[in-house]
């Protein structure tokens, strides 16, 4: 069920701005796609696997104190604005996922590093975990419009834990896996990968840290002197969005570090799990 648009114009180019919610649609069991605004220059500099950090409390309140961070769903010139995809999973995603169309938000960003598409890739290969999918369908829009070859995977626990395959847009193969065997693939998202590697020119990936350590397995097993390149979009509490607090350090052949600055996209064969 879609709740009513609300109307708003944001402009300012401040990275911390007021934002409104727009509207908010159901999707992938308990998930929702928060749409609010944004100012222009915000949009207009975006790009896929950067993130924002919403402030998840009222006005005047300190509970929760810090800030969620959440990667671009979906970006849109007009009007000017941006799609989270939240899911409940705590006091914080849980409020926000109640908000309605009209009520105020505190955003600061866009914040972080982006995806990058080698200049000769053409075939990109996408691997999503839950509500990791969100960085890459921008991903895949971006891709689309520039008229390369997608291939999307994604994993979930169900059926009712997968993304619609409506929501991808363009001539984007969607291959699905669920733990259940409900729909798709029975077993594990990465099972899936291995058939595509060689196909690949580049691939992308998002989601728990626990399928990033079976990609590895396959990573290791299909792929030849590291080709094609892995690109992954870690999970971490990015509280500040500026490196200070230190709670969303990463470990990597080069040390520990910020993923709220450095990251939240790493190559995958610096990364240490």
């Amino acid at each position: 069920m879609r709740r009513q648009l609300a109307q708003v114009e944001t402009t300012g180019t401040s990275r911390e701005f007021e934002s409104q919610v727009l509207a908010v649609d159901h999707t992938m069991g308990d998930a929702i796609l928060l749409t609010v605004s944004a100012p222009t220059t915000v949009v207009q500099r975006l790009n896929s696997g950067q993130f924002f950090n919403v402030s998840c409390r009222f006005p005047g309140s300190f509970d929760p104190l810090l800030r969620r961070p959440y990667s671009v769903y979906r970006a849109h010139q007009q009007p000017s604005s941006l799609t989270f995809l939240v899911r409940p999973f705590g006091r914080g995603s849980a409020w926000l996922a109640g908000r309605t169309p009209g009520e105020r938000l505190e955003i600061l960003g866009p914040l972080g590093n982006s995806f990058v598409i080698p200049p000769r890739a053409q075939r990109l290969l996408m691997l999503a975990g839950g509500v990791g999918v969100a960085p890459l369908v921008m991903l895949s829009d971006v891709a689309v419009a520039r008229g390369l070859d997608v291939v999307f995977v994604m994993g979930a626990a169900d059926a009712a834990g997968l993304l619609p395959a409506s929501e991808l847009r363009g001539p984007v193969e969607y291959v699905v896996a669920t733990d259940d065997g409900s729909r798709g693939h029975h077993g594990l998202a990465t099972e899936i990968v291995g058939d595509y590697v060689h196909w690949a020119d580049q691939i992308y990936a998002c989601g728990p840290e626990p399928m990033y350590r079976t990609l590895r397995t396959v990573a290791d097993t299909h792929r030849i002197n590291k080709k094609p390149g892995v690109q992954i979009s870690v999970e971490r509490g990015m509280a500040c969005g500026f490196g200070a607090c230190l709670g969303c350090v990463v470990e990597t052949r080069r040390g520990m570090i910020a993923s709220c600055v450095d990251g939240p996209v790493f190559d995958f064969d610096e990364v240490v799990f």
